[in-house]
């Protein structure tokens, strides 16, 4: 096997892209498949797919998400890459985080299946995702810490306590803007 991707430097130089080109993101779907050209252009050798089933990578398929938003893979897929990405636009600041969660635990769940690497990716244009009044709770991992681990609870709802998303790392990230306030992280598995 040849020298891995490194996905963190993959998104980032497609960031960089977008910005000089002027190429505007306005909602998840448009960042997926900008980031998919993107991808297919840059990676001829691999191919480029989006939402992938689990099942078409291993049989253990029991995840806590069924369908990859970027998978990148070889002919004989040796090398399985796998990326989620996230791009909330309408508030429901607590809520979306606790998916930024649910993302990592995935990704993490894949490179337990055997991908060579895994990450997640948020782009957001609201300032409370990285900055506000209250540090407690979920928003201590995305204002204060910048970093995720342990047992994440459910923030809102019914379920809130009581429901929690239990990581096996500690993944640390850095806010990185883009332009007015849009900012995006990214997570390497």
């Amino acid at each position: 096997m040849g020298i891995l991707l490194d996905l963190k430097e993959l998104v980032d130089n497609f960031f960089l892209y977008i910005q000089s080109s002027n190429i505007e993101i306005y909602n998840e779907f448009s960042l997926q498949h900008e980031f998919g050209i993107f991808l297919r252009e840059r990676l001829q050798e691999y191919r480029v797919q989006f939402e992938r089933n689990v099942s078409y990578f291993t049989r253990d398929n029991k995840t806590i998400k069924k369908e990859i938003d970027i998978s990148i893979f070889n002919e004989d897929k040796s090398e399985q890459y796998a990326i989620e990405l996230k791009h909330p636009l309408n508030g429901q600041y607590p809520e979306q985080m606790y998916s930024f969660v649910k993302d990592i635990k995935f990704m993490e769940e894949l490179k337990d299946r055997g991908f060579n690497k895994t990450a997640a990716v948020t782009l957001v244009s609201d300032r409370p995702f990285y900055e506000g009044r209250s540090n407690q709770g979920i928003y201590k991992y995305f204002r204060e810490e910048c970093a995720v681990y342990g047992q994440i609870f459910k923030p809102t709802g019914p379920s809130k306590g009581k429901e929690f998303i239990a990581l096996k790392g500690r993944y640390e990230f850095f806010w990185q803007p883009i332009c007015d306030n849009s900012m995006y992280y990214v997570i390497e598995i």
